[in-house]
């Protein structure tokens, strides 16, 4: 390597060479992290082991040219081969930040957590942290964070993937690729509730929904672009509502239904799918309201709603009868 502050030395031969990496590609990697020090004469001396991926619930996963915060790891596994094993011995100013990745990996990724009892206020502005001092929740690492050390990081390449031989997820997208990302999903969450997948179903729609939603928050409300992204946006409300009322989770099927008839008040679909949400949900006098509206909207629904009714109806009957009996028993008369 050109890097004076980067030692390399290969411990085992990759069996592929990556020519290039070009921005997005992916790169998965095991690491061991490893202090060291130098004695008087220079000579690098191991210290302790802080932390080892193989520990983890997985590998570590970085895409190149995203600015990871450990920037230092993009050059390195940029120099290796698929399947090479390398250590790898980097000079503490290129690592001031790996206690702050190392903090996140262990949270995310750690099998046990052996964190100290610190508590440190979400809200302390940086000139109090400075004053108390790092607070990572992992006494090495607020070491660390004082007193940075060089490491030796071992690593050993897994796997390179570029940018078009994996589907990207929602934040690794631009706006273009995200728009046409739309399409697949509502075919991936139909194909899924034909399926009768309906939470897998439900979280593609709510991707997706997701996705429009960040999209219109670079719009002014009311504008037609945004209105546009609103209007792109029911047939996936609808179908994740439809979802959520297969699911039994009703109050979650009334909140998106209402989306829905914000934009389009007559929107049988929604109206109908609220009536059964309130229906199921014990919202008699809501239900009512909307299974007549749905037929009033659109007449071939006069049976189905009729059936609704009557169930409404026989449901009232049956509560009012046993309300009446709890209210015999617990008012009745003594002896």
């Amino acid at each position: 390597m050109n890097d004076p502050l980067i030692q390399k030395k290969i411990l085992h031969a990759g069996t592929a060479n990556a020519s290039e990496f070009p921005s997005d590609t992916k790169v998965r990697f095991h690491f061991v992290a490893q202090l060291i020090t130098r004695n008087p004469d220079g000579e690098i001396v191991l210290g302790k082991v802080i932390d080892d991926s193989r520990n983890y619930t997985q590998p570590i996963e970085i895409l190149i040219g995203k600015k990871f915060k450990l920037e230092v790891w993009e050059t390195m596994v940029q120099a290796m081969a698929v399947n090479e094993v390398s250590e790898f011995y980097v000079d503490k100013t290129l690592c001031l930040t790996y206690p702050l990745v190392a903090k996140t990996l262990r949270d995310a990724y750690s099998k046990d957590k052996p964190k100290t009892h610190e508590h440190t206020s979400p809200h302390c502005c940086g000139a109090m942290a400075l004053v108390n001092g790092p607070k990572l929740g992992y006494d090495d690492l607020n070491q660390l964070m004082e007193k940075p050390s060089d490491y030796l990081f071992r690593i050993e390449l897994l796997g390179v993937d570029l940018p078009q031989s994996y589907q990207k997820e929602t934040w690794q997208m631009d706006e273009n690729e995200r728009i046409n990302a739309l399409p697949r999903l509502r075919l991936e969450g139909n194909e899924l509730y034909q399926n009768k997948k309906n939470a897998e179903a439900s979280k593609i729609y709510a991707q997706a929904i997701g996705i429009i939603e960040q999209l219109q928050l670079k719009e002014k409300p009311g504008e037609q672009e945004w209105q546009a992204l609103a209007d792109m946006k029911i047939p996936f409300l609808l179908n994740y509502s439809q979802c959520q009322l297969l699911m039994g989770n009703y109050y979650e099927v009334i909140e998106q239904c209402s989306q829905v008839l914000i934009q389009q008040p007559n929107n049988v679909k929604a109206i109908f799918r609220r009536g059964m949400a309130h229906l199921n949900a014990w919202n008699p006098t809501e239900a009512k309201n909307d299974f007549e509206k749905a037929a009033l909207i659109d007449p071939s629904l006069a049976k189905t709603v009729q059936q609704q009714l009557s169930k409404l109806e026989e449901m009232i009957k049956e509560k009012n009868k046993s309300d009446k009996a709890w209210l015999s028993q617990a008012f009745g008369s003594k002896t």
